[in-house]
């Protein structure tokens, strides 16, 4: 139902203390001067009057005190809807730059879908191609028996797009680490890349047992470097053990097989030795939304940007306004032809610093708030765009309520309003007692009040 609210026509000023006061002369001195100003509530950014106990001596009095009017206590129904603006567009944008030497070759054409096992671009006509995960290449994969996350995204890639990779050692299980394919010699007298799924052991069982026989007690075979198999008399260095952690994949002579296929299937020598630049990660497929260089650019340069092909709004918000946005909430996106969209907050995310320049000359703090579209055909024509975002929020019906402008906000803490009593001879506000109150929800200008003696009708003083 519609706020009822009892408006004087009159304006009157706040009356000042117009006592001249002697000088304090003692700290105990409790003279109190009862200001009027305006607060930015943290819940609404909207103003409010706040009072203040000073301590005491000579205040002098404004020229001009705000003005006051005297409103009544309302019952009525409060919603915390909230409108602002956003942009939607496609999420998680990133720059794709190009690794080691080489030249650019090919580049896919901005606003095509690039797939799990798909090229994203090409460097002297070697691909690139798309694995998803959330570890990265980081290194060359030619060591037989090596572990880690980054080998799990090319075991469960390889596997999803159809290739068989044999049997992945279980978290616990320890392997061993041989030497880099490419130091690997017939006459090494070590064991091959055949029997790396062979060389593991339960944990504590200690190190799996060599193939070379008394070479084990040497630490000869699977993890001898090189240089340490070609002199005669040396010393052999003993391979090197790794236990599986959880999330971890192991470069096992089965994957490295299925390596070999997928590089023959995709143009790339049938080595079974993974170079870092061969992949890319993302999340999921990605959207090419720029690209910003050439064929015949150096490849060590920003390549292509690509997003997510799913897309959000994103809104700054000042930290001073974010008030009761949760993740989570629900939201209506109000798209430019005039129709509307469901969602919820997905993210709130980090601190951002705003372009403009606050009053101090300081930039403006801003929360970046992501809200995601349910409905993506509603917005599948739209790339980017200007939007308007309703947030909605809690909604209580019958409870009391004064403009903002009624709260006082005490120097020992709480809130209070001052109740409307009759006016001076000068014609200013005479002013009446204070009444505690506690607040509630905030919403277009309003403040939910309760407390002893607060009652529907009971007229207030706020500002105008």
């Amino acid at each position: 139902m519609p706020l009822r609210v009892a408006v004087q026509e009159e304006s009157e000023e706040v009356r000042n203390n117009e006592a001249d006061l002697p000088e304090p002369t003692a700290r105990g001195r409790k003279k109190a001067v009862v200001l009027s100003i305006v607060a930015v509530l943290l819940a609404t950014g909207v103003g409010a009057g706040l009072l203040w106990a000073g301590g005491g001596g000579k205040t002098p009095g404004p020229e001009a005190g705000p003005k006051i009017r005297r409103v009544a206590v309302a019952k009525t129904d409060m919603s915390g809807v909230r409108e602002m603006e956003g942009t939607l567009g496609y999420d998680s944008v990133r720059t794709i730059r190009g690794t080691g030497e080489g030249v650019v070759t090919w580049l896919p054409k901005q606003g095509v879908t690039v797939a799990r096992g798909e090229q994203l671009y090409r460097v002297d006509e070697r691909p690139t191609v798309v694995f998803y995960g959330r570890t990265p290449m980081y290194r060359r994969l030619d060591t037989p028996g090596s572990v880690g996350r980054d080998i799990r995204v090319v075991a469960d890639n390889l596997k999803a797009v159809g290739y068989d990779i044999g049997q992945q050692p279980a978290p616990g299980t320890v392997v061993q680490q041989r030497a880099p394919v490419d130091q690997q010699t017939p006459a090494d007298g070590g064991p091959s890349a055949a029997e790396t799924d062979q060389e593991t052991a339960e944990p504590g069982s200690g190190p799996p047992p060599s193939a070379q026989g008394d070479d084990a007690d040497q630490g000869t075979g699977a993890g001898q470097p090189a240089e340490d198999r070609t002199g005669a008399g040396q010393s052999p260095t003993p391979a090197r053990q790794i236990t599986v952690k959880e999330g971890d994949g192991v470069l096992t002579e089965g994957l490295m097989s299925a390596i070999k296929r997928w590089q023959k299937s995709v143009g790339i020598e049938p080595t079974g030795v993974l170079e870092s630049s061969d992949v890319v990660v993302t999340r999921s497929a990605v959207r090419v939304s720029e690209v910003s260089a050439q064929t015949g650019d150096a490849t060590a340069n920003d390549l292509l940007s690509v997003s997510a092909t799913t897309k959000s709004v994103r809104i700054p918000v000042e930290t001073l306004d974010l008030g009761t946005i949760k993740a989570g909430q629900k939201a209506t996106v109000m798209l430019p032809d005039g129709t509307e969209t469901t969602g919820e907050v997905a993210t709130i995310g980090t601190t951002i610093k705003a372009d403009q320049e606050g009053e101090n000359g300081t930039g403006v703090t801003k929360i970046n708030v992501t809200v995601s579209v349910d409905d993506a055909e509603a917005v599948k024509g739209i790339d980017a765009a200007p939007v308007q975002v309703r947030f909605e929020g809690e909604t209580k019906k019958g409870v009391l309520a004064v403009p903002v402008g009624a709260l006082l906000a005490l120097r020992e803490g709480g809130y209070a309003v001052r109740l409307a009593e009759g006016r001076s001879a000068e014609g200013r506000s005479a002013g009446g007692r204070l009444v505690p109150v506690d607040t509630g929800m905030f919403a277009r200008g309003l403040v939910e009040i309760s407390g002893e003696g607060i009652a529907e009708g009971m007229r207030v003083e706020a500002t105008a």
